[in-house]
């Protein structure tokens, strides 16, 4: 017997979204689902795009609940989570020529798994320091998320 994911239509942040079901229905923080907006789901994680349009920025979050640190992914699922990380980074400097990229799980204002992927440049507004806590975020323009999103999508393709 072969099983199949189950599919369904999600509305998140404005626009519907196709989510792939894994067995039991995966839970986002609700920090996370109101920072960001969905980009993917990749076999092991969903890809969100942070809402701060200073600074490019990529979290993918495994989607299995209960997750709060690295060691505690399967030992079979973290060759699909590290190569999730590298396509992630990959995609975002191949879409904005990032001179940096910054790659960080702290996970210690949202304890749910996930994973940080940073687009930095020597002209932005933290650098060289972190980006966390660094002034007010400046969210998407609906046209900017939308075209963000489908490049980065076009950008990390297999």
């Amino acid at each position: 017997m072969v099983c199949l994911p189950v599919l369904t239509m999600v509305f998140h942040r404005d626009r519907w979204h196709l989510q792939t079901d894994m067995s039991e229905k995966f839970s986002l923080h609700s920090r996370l689902a109101a920072d960001t907006f969905l980009v993917d789901d990749w076999p092991l994680c969903r890809v969100l795009l942070m809402n701060d349009s200073r600074f490019p920025w990529l979290i993918l979050v495994p989607r299995q609940n209960g997750l709060r640190d690295f060691d505690e992914i399967a030992a079979g699922d973290k060759p699909t989570f590290f190569a999730e990380i590298d396509r992630a980074s990959r995609a975002l400097r191949a879409e904005t020529s990032a001179e940096k990229l910054n790659v960080a799980a702290l996970g210690n204002m949202v304890p749910q798994l996930h994973v940080h992927v940073v687009a930095r440049f020597a002209a932005d507004a933290a650098w060289p320091a972190p980006v966390w806590g660094v002034g007010e975020a400046i969210p998407y323009s609906t046209l900017q998320v939308d075209a963000l999103i489908v490049a980065l999508r076009d950008a990390a393709k297999l």
